[in-house]
């Protein structure tokens, strides 16, 4: 089935006008955490309406969800969150087309994951594009200002947030995979909507929570800010609805490595909005991890 290629690329179109957005609010409004909640508080309610229209149009019910279904929830809920904090301070630490693509070794994360978590095989092309795709993460960790071995570089705060966000967003994606298999005798879009309402809602519990806790002014200055927040809340929710829908139709790893496409997208938005300079050693290391991403959609 092929309908998941143009819903990927559309849910990377998204995302990187997303992180567009939060990189301006973090930068001059909100905390990461803040830029975060940010995403949840304003999708939640159109993600809900959007979900109810429909079970009132359709005349169908909500399912009845297994104990499994809320664990793969919650658990790719809290990685998300996690991951997301993770790529805004990493807006901080380097410009923004590196930082997302340092954000995009999920890709080749989401493989490792998906063959541990769901028993997803790995070609020998597979661990080549692995391979390539780690060469491309020690290069772009290495900072001008940084000198001497490549693991020094590697343990850099900006190459750790990177690597983090990684790791936890390849998480988030084979865990709500899992979560929308549960449902499978519904069809793909349907069981995106549910997924996605779900997660959003404990994502956005999760994180009033936790700022309420620890940031408390935090969240006045998410209302404060509604005027550019409401519309990361609102392109999240596109974005996060056509990746669940293409998480049901297709294998995760596929997804992400099409969804590469949105290192281009970023590389634009650095040049033409932020108006950031990208070195030669960053182009290599975005060539390379394109090069890898390549690899891995043929090795899959």
């Amino acid at each position: 089935m092929t309908l998941w290629i143009p819903i990927a690329i559309a849910a990377a179109s998204f995302q990187t006008v997303r992180f567009m957005l939060q990189k301006v609010l973090s930068s001059v409004t909100l905390s990461s955490a803040g830029a975060t909640f940010a995403r949840f508080v304003y999708s939640a309610p159109v993600i809900w309406a959007g979900l109810l229209g429909y079970l009132a149009v359709s005349g169908q019910k909500m399912p009845a969800l297994s104990a499994t279904f809320w664990m793969f929830a919650t658990i790719g809920g809290t990685a998300q969150i996690l991951a997301t904090v993770c790529v805004v301070a990493l807006f901080r630490q380097r410009n923004f087309a590196v930082g997302i693509t340092f954000k995009k070794t999920e890709v080749i994360q989401t493989a490792l994951v998906g063959l541990v978590v769901l028993g997803d095989h790995i070609t020998p092309l597979g661990w080549v594009a692995i391979v390539i795709g780690l060469c491309a993460v020690l290069v772009l960790s290495r900072t001008p200002e940084n000198k001497g071995p490549w693991w020094r570089h590697l343990s850099s705060r900006a190459s750790l947030l990177g690597l983090g966000s990684g790791v936890l967003f390849a998480f988030s994606a084979v865990s709500y995979r899992g979560a929308s298999l549960q449902m499978e005798a519904l069809e793909p879009a349907f069981r995106a909507g549910v997924t996605l309402a779900i997660v959003v809602s404990l994502q956005t519990l999760f994180m009033l929570v936790w700022l309420n806790w620890r940031e408390p002014g935090e969240i006045a200055r998410v209302w404060a800010a509604r005027r550019v927040a409401i519309w990361v809340g609102l392109t999240s929710m596109a974005g996060s609805f056509c990746w669940f829908w293409a998480f049901t139709l297709q294998n995760a790893a596929y997804v992400k490595a099409l969804g590469q496409v949105e290192l281009l997208l970023s590389l634009l938005a650095s040049v033409l909005f932020f108006k950031e300079q990208i070195t030669r050693r960053e182009i290599l290391g975005m060539g390379l991890l394109i090069l890898s991403i390549l690899a891995l959609v043929l090795a899959i």
